[in-house]
């Protein structure tokens, strides 16, 4: 079978949201380790709007974090209708509702802060445990992104998405097949000068030893793309859930991560499940295995736990060996120490995989 997954890069417009919602809790984080945070945001044009609940001891200035955030993705022209200095920050975040607050409790036995179940992923099939074509497709937009930064392609702009396609023979991934590069560009540069570049310089560095010269290759499929992020589409947060995990490779609860603290279980508990995920394969107990939590909210055990190890290993000793560990959301913020600012690291490039983060160690 052929399994095909996306990225996209900090400049895609929805990206661009999750990035400014996690700046604002690493804020709000670095005065108030309690801080509960839960921003969402829209971009559009030259308007940014923010939007949510927030308690916090924390004083910030969300529309300096904003435009900080845009100037750093690269949203500098002041010719485009989307720049840092230019946009309207529209700032309608609030208080958490009472009720919400009464079933998080700053003790050992915080409650979940909302009801939900969420999958945890991990595969021997690549050195990062992750799936093979969501970790093709976060390189592709990455080199892209450094490119572009670095100066040594000056027509890079900062809107980006790729997609990778990977031939699977019993399981196993053993060669990509297809793979679509669309990337802003300046006006002026032509379209057979991109994909030469991609062509050329992009696909060989970015796919390393998956790279060969037959892969099926399409470089800005619908021509020129010189109008991109905000301006060219409506971005709002949480909408890239799939980018953000494992590619569409394990099932997904729903809840998006970025702008949350971690009392909400989307981002917490997910955060774990992976962490756990990744010692049943490092310990050799399965090749393969995905877990789901579930939760009430308002209660810190969590509703139920379930194993699958897809046949590559015993399930019930795997079971066995996840209900282990500690699943309560206070325990979890211990483990991982997860009330600092560290959730700018998080935005782009996927959740998982790096190894800078805590619970990929």
């Amino acid at each position: 079978f052929i399994f095909t997954s996306e990225s996209v890069s900090e400049g895609h417009p929805d990206k661009v949201c999750d990035a400014i919602a996690d700046a604002v809790l690493d804020a709000h984080l670095a005065q108030d380790p309690e801080s509960l945070v839960a921003c969402e945001v829209l971009c559009k044009d030259d308007h940014v709007v923010l939007a949510g609940e927030i308690e916090s001891s924390a004083t910030v200035d969300a529309e300096a974090v904003t435009r900080e955030v845009i100037r750093t993705i690269g949203y500098t022209d002041p010719q485009a209708r989307f720049h840092a200095d230019g946009v309207q920050v529209i700032n309608l975040l609030g208080g958490q509702s009472a009720q919400i607050r009464q079933g998080v409790r700053r003790d050992q036995e915080i409650g979940a802060g909302d009801q939900g179940l969420v999958f945890g992923y991990a595969t021997v099939e690549t050195p990062e445990l992750m799936p093979l074509p969501i970790t093709l497709a976060h390189r592709l937009v990455h080199s892209l992104a450094e490119a572009r930064k670095s100066g040594e392609v000056s027509w890079l702009l900062p809107d980006a998405k790729s997609q990778v396609s990977v031939r699977y023979v019993k399981g196993e991934p053993r060669e990509v097949t297809d793979v679509i590069v669309s990337t802003q560009h300046s006006t002026g540069f032509s379209q057979e000068r991109i994909h030469d570049y991609v062509a050329t310089r992009l696909l060989p560095q970015a796919l390393g030893d998956w790279y060969h010269q037959d892969i099926n290759l399409r470089v800005n499929p619908t021509g020129a793309f010189s109008i991109g992020g905000p301006e060219g589409d409506c971005g709002v947060t949480g909408r890239k859930i799939i980018v953000d995990t494992y590619g569409g490779f394990s099932r997904h609860g729903g809840g998006a991560f970025s702008g949350k603290d971690p009392t909400k279980v989307d981002r917490s508990a997910a955060y774990f499940a992976r962490y756990v995920a990744r010692q049943i394969v490092l310990r050799g107990l399965a090749r393969r295995v995905e877990l789901q939590l579930s939760y009430a909210i308002g209660l810190a055990d969590p509703v139920s736990l379930y194993v699958n190890t897809f046949g590559t290993g015993d399930a019930s000793i795997a079971e066995s060996f996840a209900r282990r560990f500690d699943f309560r959301p206070a325990a979890i913020i211990e483990r991982l120490n997860l009330r600092r600012p560290i959730y700018g690291a998080t935005t782009n490039y996927g959740h998982f995989g790096k190894p800078n983060l805590e619970w990929e160690r």
